[in-house]
């Protein structure tokens, strides 16, 4: 048997029982790590899902403050929501994909525990990913905010029309548009909604950040990439109702949108630490997930 570096002596196990391969995936990593002598913990829905009158799992806050790595079972939705946890408490993160694209959750299921091993064994890279926080002022003092690796997004709320918004960056104005609203996202985000959008595709050790328009009524208005240290605010104009507005952070998390203080997006102070299996080459991963095709040989 070889014995688990000490780094990732604890493993904590994290699902969202959405598919029907879940349970199968779950059971044959726990046993697997059981297996290599490793201390398993488990979230609440993983904890349900191998015993249901079982001891009952931790919630992820206190799971990520119990283990060495965190590895996500499910799509790339369950990693965003586990890894902005495990960021706050500095753990890394590694994703079995059973979604649909799997840009985050790399690991293929088929081969989830020789991939693990590798990774136990010290055969791994380590790919630190930039957060985001959004923030707003209220009247009360209070600065409520939330965090995302993938994208901050400002979007119509019950409305049909366009909504109106003025760009600052670092405090100088860029531009006023009006349209269904605007994402800024990471280098890890533009594979996601900024894609959608018309956004570039960015790599992932980037520093920079990525504004794109959602249907601007201007065509002049595109895509703009900006230093990774820039505070990007964003205040609403003209006729539009801040209650026609949210913020949401990585489709998850969502704040209101004041009238007279703007929405401030800067990048977060701490990073999130993404694990792969050696040899892991995220062009590899473009090709496989958008369709690209290789030049012919």
């Amino acid at each position: 048997m070889t014995p688990a570096p000490p780094d990732f002596r604890r493993i904590g196990l994290v699902t969202k029982p959405v598919r029907r391969t879940v349970p199968e995936t779950l059971r044959r990593v726990a046993a697997f790590l059981g297996g290599r002598q490793h201390t398993v913990r488990l979230d609440t829905a993983s904890a349900t899902l191998l015993d249901p009158g079982g001891e009952a799992g931790l919630p992820l806050p206190a799971l990520v403050r119990e283990v060495d790595l965190l590895v996500v079972i499910g799509g790339d939705g369950t990693l965003l929501h586990a890894a902005r946890a495990a960021a706050e408490a500095g753990v890394p993160v590694a994703g079995i994909n059973l979604g649909r694209l799997g840009f985050l959750t790399d690991i293929s299921p088929a081969r989830a525990t020789e991939s693990l091993a590798r990774i136990l064994d010290g055969q791994y890279v380590e790919d630190p990913r930039c957060l985001l926080e959004a923030s707003l002022a209220t009247t009360d003092g209070g600065r409520p905010s939330c965090t995302a690796l993938n994208d901050v997004v400002l979007h119509k709320w019950n409305t049909a029309r366009l909504v109106e918004f003025e760009t600052y960056i670092d405090g100088r104005f860029v531009n006023s548009q009006r349209s269904d609203g605007l994402v800024v996202s990471t280098p890890t985000g533009s594979t996601a909604y900024a894609l959608s959008g018309g956004g570039p595709l960015l790599q992932p050790g980037l520093d920079a950040l990525v504004l794109v328009p959602l249907c601007p009524h201007t065509l002049s208005n595109r895509p703009l990439v900006v230093a990774g240290s820039s505070v990007i605010d964003i205040r609403v104009c003209g006729r539009t109702d801040p209650a026609q507005l949210r913020v949401t952070c990585d489709g998850q998390d969502t704040l209101p949108v004041c009238t007279d203080e703007p929405v401030r997006i800067r990048k977060h102070a701490r990073a999130i630490r993404l694990i792969h299996p050696a040899g892991h080459d995220h062009f590899e991963l473009l090709r496989a997930k958008l369709g690209w095709s290789e030049s012919p040989r």
